[in-house]
């Protein structure tokens, strides 16, 4: 019988989509094939600290998940990642914390974290320090998927169309609000949406449609980053593509999101469950093959890799595409869209997490021959 992999589910995070990471995770675990893979749930708490818990693991046999989780979170032990590649990829408890033994060796990381501190290349930075093949984005993909400032930089320069934005510092905001309220009504007219640019999940946008709305939308997206958009509103429909692949990516088939409210905000996704997801799009061919040929674009000006969502809108007035951002770390709920499209696509969700681990581990094989430090000479 072969070995089973031992595959570290990474949840929680200090992000303020810390409940959306621990539903996902919740349903990767349940979904993961227990016959191929040892699961360790590995909890980051709301303040950093990286946990691991034995009894969490006699709770995922008994398919207590979301008790396994908070488990971790709330008694587990405190560890962290060697940085260093020689201890073979383990994770090493923090003294004080349960005593000094390892706390296993792990063949691959399957990050489930959404936000910054997770999304960012943050923790990638550190899974690349360790060595550990890990699945999704590397440092530079997950950065630049991230900032949604530097992504739409790098759509454009591949030719891929986006909605016209401004960018808006805190710095400024705070100096001067008049001044950025003004140069915003002088290039745009109302409404406009306003984003943070670092944060998923919808977490911190607004739609403003007069100065008042504005200035509290910018207030509010300054609470959660120092660099803000402001777009112009699209009217039209929001359509979504998943993507799968390193080298030579695959695109899902489309999906549609019906807004339940004035658009698909953090409640609508994870709260109300109001808005309607369409699976396939209703889109003719030619708009299919269009979406797919921007998903696959928008995820190589990204410089991404294993999955990505990509997020566009079909403008009503003139029938034209924007792409709107890409998520690295897409969400894995019930409701969420990537394993949605990827079922309608032909790949089940127990057969994606198989998909998604064998690209993680492809990647890391790819980088292993890359040569990092100069040959010896030799006299």
């Amino acid at each position: 019988m072969a070995k089973k992999l031992r595959v570290g589910i990474l949840f929680g995070g200090r992000s303020a989509e810390h409940e959306v990471s621990l539903v996902s995770a919740r349903n990767i675990m349940a979904a993961a094939d227990r016959s191929k893979y040892e699961l360790i749930p590995i909890g980051i708490t709301k303040k950093g600290q990286w946990r691991v818990g034995d009894g969490a693991l006699r709770l995922l046999d008994t398919a207590d998940l979301s008790k396994a989780q908070q488990q971790v979170l709330s008694k587990g032990r405190d560890v962290t990642l060697a940085s260093n590649p020689s201890t073979g990829t383990s994770l090493v408890p923090v003294k004080g914390s349960g005593g000094d033994r390892k706390a296993g060796k792990l063949d691959v990381i399957f990050p489930v974290l959404h936000g910054t501190f997770g999304e960012d290349g943050t923790v990638q930075g550190l899974l690349e320090l360790a060595g550990i093949p890990y699945v999704g984005a590397g440092v530079l993909g997950s950065a630049a998927g991230m900032d949604k400032e530097v992504m739409k930089r790098l759509f454009r320069e591949r030719g891929l169309p986006v909605v016209p934005y401004i960018k808006v510092l805190r710095h400024d905001l705070a100096a001067s609000p008049r001044r950025v309220v003004n140069a915003i009504e002088k290039q745009f007219r109302y409404p406009v949406f306003v984003k943070p640019a670092n944060l998923g999940s919808s977490v911190g946008i607004s739609k403003a449609r007069d100065r008042k709305q504005l200035q509290a939308a910018l207030e509010l997206a300054a609470q959660y980053d120092r660099k803000l958009l402001v777009e112009k509103a699209v009217v039209g429909r929001e359509i979504e593509c998943a993507v799968l692949g390193n080298d030579d990516p695959k695109a899902s088939i489309p999906g549609e999101i019906v807004p339940g409210g004035d658009f698909y905000d953090y409640s609508a996704k994870y709260r109300e469950d109001t808005a309607r997801l369409v699976v396939p799009a209703p889109l003719s061919a030619a708009q299919m093959k269009e979406v797919q040929r921007l998903a696959i674009g928008a995820f190589q000006a990204t410089e991404c890799a294993g999955m990505g969502r990509v997020d566009l809108f079909l403008e009503k007035r003139t029938g034209e595409f924007y792409v709107n951002e890409i998520n690295t770390i897409p969400g894995f709920t019930s409701i969420s869209m990537y394993p949605r499209l990827w079922e309608a696509s032909g790949v089940p969700y127990a057969k994606l997490i198989d998909k998604l681990i064998e690209l993680a581990l492809e990647r890391h094989r790819d980088q292993v021959n890359t040569q990092f430090s100069l040959p010896q000479q030799h006299e």
